[in-house]
């Protein structure tokens, strides 16, 4: 076997693996050619013994092993990894599960791979062509996984272009890769278990290669596939797919238009069942429903990450002056366009429609919640580990 091509950090998110640790470390440490500088990063959130098992297996391993154990879970897995990627010495970094369902050997595929076809990111692909996703316990997993998949590719067809398996947990991605991402504005932001879409989204890395694997069975403990970490997983794809601001105009605009049905219901009721309200304002009660709808809304999923810097009620107050502003906007602005532009009503109303609209997304985007991002990882500096186990004599070199 010949040394790769690169030194590699290897990183290991955990939560609770502890019966897993000394088998992995073995494998890995097999699968390491002789030559190669190597070392394992674990990240771990574990609430059990899992970091005492590290420490004990660390004494025996033929390569360094770095054991960042994290007092808050903050990212959930994913934020464990950009974390353990932020320990990382290494210019290839490789992710993989600590339950063995990823099998280490293929480390040095993985990197060898990369370097041949010059790729920034290389995947363990299950659904590449030799691929084999039988480790997936039950049917209700695998159509869970074939779904997501398909709605993952669906959303980002160009960043994840030519890539079979976004849901994969087990790759190779170089640092540069990384470092871009996190200097961009809103850096990484990951959220659940699927770390590798935010990769792709955010890092946009320059190549991307796949090897087939088999997705084996669970050495030990249970499966952190739960309905919970499903939740963020599609609470994360909103916030990958409205990072664009065309994408997040659209959604506005969607969310807008939802809007009128709380909105005629609430003015139906005020106008057919409260005696001699008039319509002027009733309809001003009833925007307010829409606007409470509206805001409910895109501040839970459009706005998810830039939340934090105003209070919820300053928030929704600010929402609500810019709604009824807009109201009252629409009906001068459609007469000025009828007496100065010679435009018919409908044209007139549907333009001035359009220009509100745009002028409230932007004040909304820009002002409300403004540029400023609620970084869960804003960057990912190289810092030092919090405790590093020497390898025995090493015979790797």
């Amino acid at each position: 076997m010949t040394a790769l091509p690169a030194d590699v950090s290897i990183v290991v998110p955990t939560f609770n693996e502890a019966d897993n640790i000394r088998e992995l470390l073995a494998r890995v440490c097999a699968a390491i050619p002789a030559g190669t500088r190597a070392e394992v990063v674990f990240a771990d959130d574990s609430t059990d013994h899992t970091c005492e098992v590290i420490e004990e297996a660390a004494a025996c391993s033929a390569v360094p092993v770095v054991l960042h154990h994290r007092a808050v879970p903050e990212g959930g897995l994913g934020g464990a990894v950009v974390e353990g990627m932020a320990r990382a010495s290494a210019p290839w970094i490789v992710v993989i599960d600590a339950d063995l369902q990823h099998p280490p050997e293929l480390i040095p595929e993985l990197i060898a791979r990369g370097e041949a076809a010059g790729a920034e990111l290389v995947v363990a692909s299950r659904y590449a062509a030799g691929g084999d996703r039988s480790g997936l316990d039950g049917g209700y997993r695998r159509l869970v996984s074939s779904a997501s998949t398909l709605v993952t590719r669906s959303l980002f067809p160009r960043a994840l272009s030519g890539l079979t398996d976004p849901m994969s947990g087990f790759f190779a991605i170089r640092r540069t890769a990384v470092d871009r991402a996190s200097a961009q504005d809103e850096g990484l932001q990951p959220l659940g278990y699927k770390i590798l879409l935010e990769l792709a989204v955010r890092c946009r890395p320059r190549g991307i290669a796949e090897v087939p694997y088999a997705f084996g069975e669970r050495h030990a403990g249970e499966s952190k596939s739960t309905a919970r970490e499903g939740m963020r997983f599609l609470r994360h794809l909103i916030t990958l797919r409205t990072a664009d601001p065309r994408a997040r105009a659209v959604v506005f605009g969607l969310i807008g238009l939802s809007g009128f049905v709380p909105n005629l219901a609430l003015l139906w009721f005020l106008t057919g069942w409260a005696p001699g309200l008039h319509y002027a304002p009733a309809e001003i009660i009833a925007n307010q429903a829409g606007l409470l709808w509206n805001f409910a809304l895109i501040d839970s999923f459009v706005y998810r990450n830039q939340r934090r810097h105003r209070r919820r009620g300053v928030r929704l107050l600010s929402f609500a002056a810019v709604g009824n502003i807009d109201l009252v906007a629409r009906i001068p602005l459609a007469a000025l366009f009828i007496g100065a532009g010679g435009m018919t009503a409908l044209p007139a109303t549907a333009l001035a429609m359009v220009i509100v609209f745009t002028a409230r997304f932007l004040v909304v985007d820009r002002w409300l919640y403004g540029r400023l991002r609620t970084r869960q990882t804003a960057a990912v500096p190289r810092v030092a580990p919090e405790k590093v186990a020497e390898p025995v004599p090493d015979p790797l070199g």
